[in-house]
């Protein structure tokens, strides 16, 4: 049987991860969707400019609606776990430009990313 740390670990295998640094020169740069995952009380506190939210619980039912496949997409959660766990999801779904920001909004704020909210 396979512990919450093993299937973390297993997502992030199959996934693309960019750290604080690489996500801060994509969100610079224009024109890639960033995906906040996390829950509605998280996002309120504060979130990474122009970012969309849609919570984990959701993604599968409403991101078709939001995000196009071929979108270029950095999601991020408060660590990078429930981020792993969408971006598989994503790609499973048949999104091809998908990754997770390794250390989630946390990490994006220590490093000096700036933060609405």
């Amino acid at each position: 049987m396979k512990s919450g740390t093993d299937l973390i670990n297993e997502a992030k295998g199959n996934i693309r991860q960019v750290n604080a640094t690489e996500a801060q020169a994509i969100h610079a740069r224009g024109g890639a969707t960033f995906l906040d995952v996390r829950d509605l009380q998280e996002v309120n506190l504060g979130k990474i400019p122009g970012a969309v939210h849609i919570s984990r619980g959701n993604l599968e039912t409403k991101v078709e609606a939001v995000v196009p496949r071929d979108a270029e997409v950095v999601i991020y959660c408060a660590s990078g776990n429930r981020s792993a766990f969408a971006a598989e999801t994503m790609q499973r779904m048949g999104y091809t430009n998908v990754c997770s920001l390794a250390g989630g909004i946390r990490g994006w704020a220590e490093s000096g990313g700036e933060i609405d909210g």
